[in-house]
């Protein structure tokens, strides 16, 4: 009955509180958020936690119809086959200095993988070169990308099997250098993933996360049909801090 409740909660329309900033939220030291190149109104949402177990009270929602791409001066999402609903926080120079940074994500039972395309579901991105780190859906789970250099990789931090219906706590603790950095990666607590080296290629690094979408020509092609399913994903509790303590918010009360 609880599972069926919850499904019906996340698939009710009504709940999206459409608001026109994203400022309401305490997201620590982090500085402006705003949208980037999706204006819709369903694409982003501040609504009342759905499931009844997120951190708190008030998430992010996220969503990506096909089609959603726009264009500034510098970047066509269209030319360049992609889709996307994100918020990209300010260009910050945190070279040589250590940050944490936290989110909770869920996604919903009825979420549909768009392999061989590829979601992005967060990233740290940095001025004049391609994103540093990126946490993608991938064919299944959630793997972080090191995105950069000769000898990039790509580790599962999250299996396919335990992604969806459930709030999922990311942390990491980073130096951004372009020799002796360093970034680890927590999920729900336990530590997951570590990288010690050049974590900064070039310019300031800044943070987005939402819906990213790649190479929808991809998925197209691979299952002859003229457009990638539409995405959801939740978000709660996006901070960043000079402590991990710094990303923690008071228990919800039940």
């Amino acid at each position: 009955m609880i599972k069926k409740t919850l499904v019906m909660a996340l698939s009710f329309p009504l709940l999206a509180i459409a608001l026109g900033g994203c400022q309401t939220l305490n997201k620590g030291s982090f500085g402006d958020f705003r949208r980037s190149l999706n204006n819709t109104s369903y694409g982003y949402t501040l609504v009342a936690d759905p499931t009844g177990m997120a951190p708190t009270a008030m998430v992010e929602r996220f969503e990506v119809q096909p089609g959603d791409c726009a264009s500034s001066p510098q970047w066509s999402d269209r030319d360049n086959d992609r889709e996307r609903s994100e918020l990209t926080g300010s260009k910050d120079n945190h070279r040589g200095k250590l940050c944490w940074y936290g989110w909770s994500m869920f996604v919903p039972h009825d979420y549909p993988n768009v392999c061989p395309t590829k979601t992005t579901l967060g990233q740290f991105h940095q001025t004049n070169a391609p994103p540093a780190f990126m946490f993608q859906n991938s064919c299944g789970g959630l793997w972080i990308d090191r995105n950069f250099g000769g000898s990039a990789s790509v580790t599962k931090l999250i299996e396919s099997a335990d992604l969806r219906v459930r709030w999922h706590q990311i942390e990491v603790h980073a130096k951004w250098a372009k020799r002796d950095g360093f970034l680890k990666v927590f999920v729900n607590g336990a530590r997951k993933w570590s990288y010690r080296g050049k974590t900064n290629s070039s310019g300031k690094i800044y943070f987005k996360y939402g819906v990213y979408r790649s190479f929808m020509s991809r998925y197209l092609s691979k299952y002859g049909v003229d457009k990638v399913p539409a995405q959801i994903v939740y978000y709660a509790n996006v901070r960043r801090a000079s402590t991990r303590g710094g990303l923690r918010v008071p228990r919800r009360a039940n």
